[in-house]
């Protein structure tokens, strides 16, 4: 039985991407090469780990317990890298941080720049899920930590109160919702609106919300991000669902009314998580202290502080 690091490292790439050629990639390999390693492995495990088809490949039964212990000596290989770069210089760690929408793009980007400006030493891997997929990278052992919503079930992970969340609907003065003061999620889903992108979280999210109710999200244009609804909104292209904190950073006067939506899933919360706090790496422990640090965000649904009715 021979197999290094390198090829622990191509497999989980192969088995995240979902093809040799897309994992031959990420682990910077040509095709050949790769393929030759994966070959290699399962003769010298004597065991096949992947089942091979037109859409790509998935993992055998060995090849599942293969990426389980697979993803726990990476893990373990990385922890000692960080630890004896301790004691080097210019050596640099890196942390892989995976939010939902809302976090990449409105709580984060502050917080992160003053967090590798205090450690030159570190780089972020960032990227955006929705919550249910960083619960199971997470779990999976293939990110270190995530902030998500707490309307995901978390029973395998521990998890820290990160900020409040509010969801709220941004409304054209002159539109048919604007006359009404109380609105529900379900009232939106009868006018076309403005959306966010569609591999965007939050969209996921209220799509996912919207078939709860056995309707459907009706869109004419999907905004580029957060700021990109609101700017249509307020020139009159439909209502958009958006975090209230876009709204607490909109400039000057609005064009527009919001209303809260009282679903207990809009007045969500959003957590830090992690398999184990406690066995985090050190660059990993570093960031969620800085991200605690700050302390916690609490927004309140409803009028905005020095806005108005907006």
């Amino acid at each position: 039985m021979h197999f290094d690091l390198i090829d622990l490292r191509l497999y989980l790439n192969i088995l995240d991407a979902g093809n040799i050629t897309a994992g031959a990639v990420r682990s910077h390999l040509s095709l050949p090469a790769a393929s030759a390693r994966i070959r290699a492995l399962e003769t010298s495990l004597g065991t096949p780990f992947f089942q091979r088809g037109r859409r790509g490949v998935t993992p055998t039964p060995a090849g599942k317990a293969l990426a389980q212990h697979a993803r726990l000596m990476l893990q373990q290989a990385e922890r000692l890298r960080q630890d004896l770069a301790e004691y080097a210089h210019g050596v640099k760690g890196q942390v892989r941080l995976l939010g939902n929408s809302a976090a990449i793009s409105e709580y984060l980007p502050e917080r992160l720049a003053d967090f590798l400006c205090n450690h030159p030493h570190i780089d972020l891997d960032l990227q955006e899920l929705p919550s249910l997929r960083i619960v199971h990278t997470i779990s999976q052992g293939a990110a270190e930590l995530g902030i998500i919503s707490d309307a995901v079930d978390t029973r395998d992970l521990q998890t820290r109160a990160f900020c409040d969340d509010p969801l709220v609907v941004a409304i054209p003065l002159g539109h048919a919702l604007a006359q009404q003061p109380h609105l529900r999620f379900s009232d939106t889903l009868h006018h076309e609106q403005v959306g966010l992108p569609a591999g965007s979280a939050l969209a996921a999210y209220l799509e996912e919300q919207a078939l709860h109710l056995g309707m459907r999200l009706q869109l004419r244009v999907r905004a580029d991000g957060f700021d990109g609804v609101l700017r249509m909104v307020a020139r009159g292209a439909g209502p958009g669902i958006v975090p209230q904190a876009t709204l607490e950073r909109w400039p000057g006067a609005a064009a527009f009314v919001s209303r809260p939506l009282p679903e207990p899933w809009a007045r969500r919360k959003l957590l830090l998580c992690a398999r184990s706090f406690e066995h985090l790496p050190g660059y990993a422990r570093a960031l969620l202290d800085a991200l605690c640090a700050h302390g916690q965000v609490d927004v309140e649904p409803g009028q905005l502080p020095g806005t108005g009715d907006r």
